[in-house]
């Protein structure tokens, strides 16, 4: 597992699909992704991080949508800025609705079958749709479908061509759970026949039950990187901070300070604050040290929990 700011070495780059090299991309002065290098090949790689951290900005420089505004972005060893011929072996679905509402399931993915140039349009898109699960609703207007059907059928526009990168930008929104499933093991069958597959999300458990590997992005920086459950651990071995109302503040304080869970306790306004870095024995330990001393927990709520948090914690640590 590694941080943000990281050399990649001649051999993660030979083996990669994916490359980007200290790349930053600005809009004035705001900066939407800073100084991120990292590598990605084939399976599924999670791109992990709270609404605004710069995953789609990542998705769309990957795209050839977006130039760097420093550094280099290569995929299948080109260019991805200004080469539009990598579009034959790379599928996007974007975040946002880009669907043509007057026309049919069918007809939107056969036209992107047109676009590529594909010799049986009409048979390469029924197959993308039957890949999603949509061939019942194919030939009604995609102005009627919900939300979870509009992300599906963007998926198999994307497929239709059969490209080896896929790049998704949140693509269970609005899917139901039967929905998810079934592009989860679509995503994993594409994955286990040699595909590079990216995708983001502000979800922790869509990037556990999907990715193999996780990039955690936070304000435009690389956080973290490694296997999920190596992410997950450091997400829960953090600090934590608690508030609490009880029937007498001060002795349950004089009680808290000496668990080995609890790393300080300070009286105010709303409560008392209890920081711990124990998060699992200091949730055990609470309820029967509150008995011990006579004292009735009225609220214990975490004061730090936003994913926004989280994540900060990961950037700066």
């Amino acid at each position: 597992m590694s941080g943000g700011t990281e050399v990649l070495s001649e051999a993660e780059e030979a083996g990669a699909t994916i490359v980007l090299r200290d790349v930053s991309r600005w809009y004035g002065n705001v900066v939407a992704v800073n100084g991120m290098s990292f590598t990605a090949g084939p399976g599924i790689t999670g791109l992990l991080g709270p609404n605004g951290a710069g995953k789609s900005t990542v998705l769309h420089m990957l795209s050839g949508f977006l130039q760097p505004s420093a550094g280099e972005v290569t995929v299948l060893g080109e260019p991805a800025w200004g080469n539009p011929g990598l579009y034959r072996r790379l599928g996007l679905v974007p975040e946002r609705e880009s669907v043509y509402g007057s026309l049919t399931g069918y007809e939107f993915v056969r036209l992107n079958a047109r676009l590529q140039g594909l010799s049986d349009a009409d048979e390469s898109a029924r197959q993308a749709i039957r890949l999603v699960d949509l061939e019942d609703a194919a030939d009604r207007s995609t102005g009627g479908y919900s939300k979870g059907m509009k992300q599906r059928i963007k998926v198999a526009a994307a497929l239709v061509h059969d490209p080896a990168v896929l790049l998704l930008d949140e693509p269970f929104n609005g899917a139901d759970p039967r929905q998810r499933l079934h592009m989860i093991e679509l995503f994993r069958k594409l994955a286990a026949e040699g595909r590079t597959i990216i995708f983001s999300s502000h979800i922790l458990e869509e990037v556990e039950r999907l990715a193999e590997r996780v990039l955690v992005v936070v304000g435009g920086r690389l956080a973290a990187s490694g296997a999920f459950r190596e992410i997950r651990r450091l997400m829960t071995d953090r600090p934590h901070t608690f508030t609490l109302r009880t029937s007498d503040d001060r002795r349950l304080a004089a009680a808290l300070v000496g668990h080995a869970s609890v790393v300080g306790v300070e009286f105010g306004a709303e409560g008392l604050t209890v920081r711990t870095s124990q998060l699992g024995a200091f949730a055990l330990a609470i309820p029967t040290i509150a008995r011990s001393c006579g004292v009735t927990l009225r609220e214990l709520r975490p004061t730090d929990e936003s994913l926004e948090d989280v994540f900060s914690y990961l950037v700066n640590r």
